[in-house]
């Protein structure tokens, strides 16, 4: 009776953790890009903060990173179409560059055949283009974890998965998984 009790406590416990920590994502297709991909708003609550990312979802159709679709060493809007964008409700970190909570960012990357940088940036205007890049508007660069996806993404796909202190920003596509933590001030 005893263990059943204990078992039933520590189940209860795990439960109640996974939920106070786990990010749970809406995602809502907002419309169709000219060049036919897809555009979303996902929406995360993580550590009191309700973090938004709008951006365009290029399919790979059989192109290769790096050499067909954004080329190594060049800035890439991380995205189709209009600029990526992020906003938060409260402050997040990515190492030393701090967005300010309730205005929006744009974000890039910078992709190499061996790492990634996380490109953070002002929003010139809403419905800003992401191309041509712009880089009066960047704010900072931070290295992205680079790893290889676990199954092959046609789509691109960003999310945000919680950690204990805040979470982690992570983009796939291909084969390619790239990751940037961050805290939620």
């Amino acid at each position: 009776m005893r263990k059943a009790i204990c078992v039933a406590l520590l189940a209860t416990f795990a439960v109640v953790f996974s939920v106070a920590i786990s990010a749970q994502e809406k995602s809502v297709q907002t419309g169709i890009g000219d060049g036919g991909s897809p555009h979303f708003r996902g929406e995360w609550d993580v550590h009191g903060a309700h973090i938004t990312i709008e951006y365009g979802r290029p399919y790979l159709k059989g192109r290769t990173i790096g050499k067909d679709v954004v080329p190594y060493g060049e800035v890439w809007r991380t995205g189709a179409d209009e600029a990526t964008v992020i906003t938060s409700t409260r402050p997040l970190k990515f190492r030393k560059i701090t967005l300010a909570a309730n205005t929006t960012y744009t974000i890039n990357t910078m992709p190499n055949p061996d790492h990634w940088d996380l490109i953070l940036g002002k929003l010139s205007q809403p419905g800003q283009w992401g191309i041509p890049y712009q880089p009066q508007l960047e704010i900072g660069r931070v290295p992205m974890i680079l790893e290889r996806a676990t199954k092959p993404v046609e789509e691109e796909t960003i999310t945000i998965q919680p950690t204990s202190m805040g979470g982690r920003l992570t983009v796939e596509w291909g084969l390619i998984s790239v990751t940037a933590p961050f805290i939620v001030e």
